[in-house]
């Protein structure tokens, strides 16, 4: 079949849902994928192109819409993968001869440089944790995790309670991005933090299911949860322009500023290339080389 309209291809995304799924993408990974698809079959339905919507002219058509309508490059791209993984898809499974969009060009993304979160705002966001409430043990152990770790915010809330061990500082995030696993360690704070919570946790209603993470009033905590909890505690902390990625920006810059090695770096935040290192620690690099410079007082002769 050389071609497929916009209500086959709405019939043929649970089966490659099903397809994602085995294949070990993430549940947050699937979500986006499948919205993207979505949405790029409503703006064919209403843009003339619902007869053929995987053609190069309506996917570029498409991520022009959604640069006039504001959404950031980064954006733009991520949906644009998808639908091209959903092409790639098709064409595999013999529902389509070929696939339309081999090559097509991904959107340009100017390099976009990301400040991260100073000690003193990472203060701030613990100090409107009260300890003495479950919420408040869960918020601050939540912050010091991943502004320590770096660990990406589907990667906590994937965690359970099996995975995280305080006592050793060490916890398992079994199933990164690309699904690639590695363990991450953090410090004293950090793993008092954890112990706080989980002595708290074992009142809560749903204390013997696995997951680490566990919501208010007795009920579950996914990644909506955790964004919302914790733009609250920016908010209130008076941080601006907060998202919960902000935290990897802030613990990769840590470490180096520490005097933690690039392939360290690597490591625990499970990247595979320096390009990443590069993008998540530019904005600050100066500062870091700066404080390196007075520590070497290669001036004095």
């Amino acid at each position: 079949m050389s071609s497929l309209a916009a209500s086959e291809l709405a019939e043929l995304a649970p089966s490659w849902e099903l397809s994602l799924r085995a294949a070990g993408r993430s549940v947050h990974t699937v979500k986006l994928y499948l919205s993207s698809v979505r949405m790029l079959l409503e703006w064919c339905e209403d843009n003339g192109h619902a007869a053929e919507p995987l053609t190069r002219a309506a996917v570029i058509g498409w991520g022009a819409w959604l640069a006039e309508t504001g959404r950031e490059p980064a954006t733009i791209r991520s949906r644009q993968a998808a639908v091209r993984a959903f092409s790639r898809w098709l064409t595999a499974e013999g529902e389509m001869d070929a696939d339309p969009l081999t090559n097509l060009p991904a959107p340009r993304i100017p390099q976009k440089v990301i400040q991260p979160l100073t000690d003193d705002q990472i203060r701030a966001m613990l100090k409107t944790c009260d300890l003495k409430t479950f919420a408040g043990r869960r918020d601050a152990a939540i912050i010091r995790f991943m502004a320590e770790t770096g660990a990406r915010a589907g990667e906590v809330i994937a965690l359970s309670v099996s995975d995280v061990d305080p006592m050793r500082g060490t916890a398992t995030i079994r199933r990164g991005k690309g699904g690639k696993g590695r363990v991450v360690p953090f410090g004293p704070q950090t793993a008092q933090a954890l112990d706080r919570y989980l002595r708290s946790r074992k009142t809560h209603r749903l204390a013997k299911t696995p997951a680490l993470w566990l919501g208010d009033r007795g009920r579950g905590f996914g990644y909506s949860g955790l964004s919302i909890t914790l733009a609250r505690r920016a908010d209130d902390a008076g941080v601006t322009g907060f998202h919960p990625h902000l935290l990897r920006h802030t613990a990769a810059h840590r470490w180096l500023a520490a005097g933690g090695s690039e392939d360290g770096l690597m490591a625990v935040a499970g990247w595979s290339t320096h390009k990443m290192l590069e993008r998540y620690t530019r904005a600050r690099r100066a500062e870091r080389a700066a404080a390196e410079a007075r520590a070497l007082n290669l001036g004095e002769f």
